[in-house]
């Protein structure tokens, strides 16, 4: 558990009771007690969560035999509704990776015969960018399997702070313009 001391403001670090952010602010706090390094609590946390939530979400996806950049576009082109297609611009908008990357990941996901490329029947220059049927599927399958695991790794928040923390987080992207995609 933290202590704070003062006039140093140096923090004491106790395994039992702190994660791993925890022993980082207490070091900074010993070497630069100079510095308000209070903004790496949050910081540091969300950049952890990050690391082993996508690990661990990465491990289930693989037993499904699915990268996460895999799922994350046929569960993309799947949350657009029928008849489950989009441009590739709505993809690249949609899942934040460059064009050149998505052209990739769709020609990857073309030769696994997830997804299709068909020419926009509105618009003969553009792409449209759709699922299979095996793509279907397999992205409803996977996304049961991915709901059911993600809800296991939140369990150690009851309900009310699984609230309060999405609202935080919410508020947090807004104030940095993450806003929805048009």
């Amino acid at each position: 558990m933290f202590v704070l001391t003062r006039p140093s403001s140096a923090r004491r670090y106790d395994r039992r009771m702190n994660d791993a952010v925890d022993l980082f602010l207490a070091q900074w706090a010993r070497e630069r007690p100079d510095l308000d390094v209070s903004p790496m609590a949050i910081i540091g946390r969300t950049g952890r969560l990050q690391q082993i939530l996508g690990r661990r979400i990465g491990d289930l996806l693989a037993e499904e035999g699915l990268e996460r950049w895999e799922f994350d576009v046929l569960a993309t082109l799947r949350r657009a509704g029928a008849p489950y297609r989009l441009t590739g611009r709505d993809l690249v908008r949609m899942t934040m990776v460059g064009s050149s990357a998505m052209t990739n990941r769709v020609d990857r996901l073309v030769k696994r015969d997830l997804v299709h490329r068909e020419v926009d029947p509105d618009n003969r220059r553009r792409v449209l960018v759709g699922l299979t049927d095996e793509g279907l599927a397999t992205v409803d399958r996977v996304v049961e399997g991915h709901v059911a695991g993600e809800a296991v790794l939140l369990e150690g928040l009851d309900p009310d702070e699984q609230e309060r923390l999405v609202g935080l987080l919410r508020k947090l992207l807004l104030s940095l313009g993450d806003g929805a995609p048009e």
